[in-house]
């Protein structure tokens, strides 16, 4: 079965982006929307991110449109967006679909290899996925479940 490392994405602003750079690490895997009445939860994931980073989380942010077209703008809107509004220091990567016959691989993966998600499509911006240090899938979120409420799993995860 393949692994979190076994991915390459392009980054926001560009380049590839092995996924392996984050291998040893506990993941948040999130697809993201500027346009969306869910886009504030980027505070409760750059908070998530500040307080645990050096205890090796890191949450990784996939821009994706698929959804009422709530993410609309290019990369450099992006990334302004998310810099200027919340902060933003976790890594963003490049727009993607999550659902549908042109899904990212990774997406893919998580669907069909996170536990009880039945590789059900994603339901809206904001789905979250934990993905071990091991680089196995743990659980997957609800668009509508504020970050913050995944606290006490992170916290067992990074044991």
């Amino acid at each position: 079965m393949p692994k979190l490392s076994d991915f390459e994405n392009e980054a926001l602003l560009g380049g590839a982006q092995p996924l392996s750079a984050f291998a040893d690490k506990l993941v948040l895997i999130v697809n993201v929307a500027s346009k969306c009445g869910l886009t504030p939860q980027y505070e409760g994931l750059e908070a998530l991110y500040q307080k645990y980073a050096d205890k090796v989380l890191v949450v990784l942010g996939f821009p994706c449109n698929q959804f009422k077209g709530q993410e609309p703008g290019g990369a450099e809107d992006i990334a302004e967006f998310c810099t200027s509004i919340y902060g933003v220091k976790f890594p963003m990567f490049a727009k993607i679909d999550v659902n549908g016959k042109n899904a990212d691989p990774l997406y893919q993966w998580l669907k069909a290899e996170t536990p009880g998600s039945n590789n059900a499509d994603i339901e809206w911006n904001f789905a979250k996925f934990l993905v071990g240090r091991d680089g196995e899938p743990i659980k997957r979120y609800s668009s509508q479940l504020d970050p913050m409420q995944i606290e006490a799993d992170i916290v067992a995860a990074l044991g």
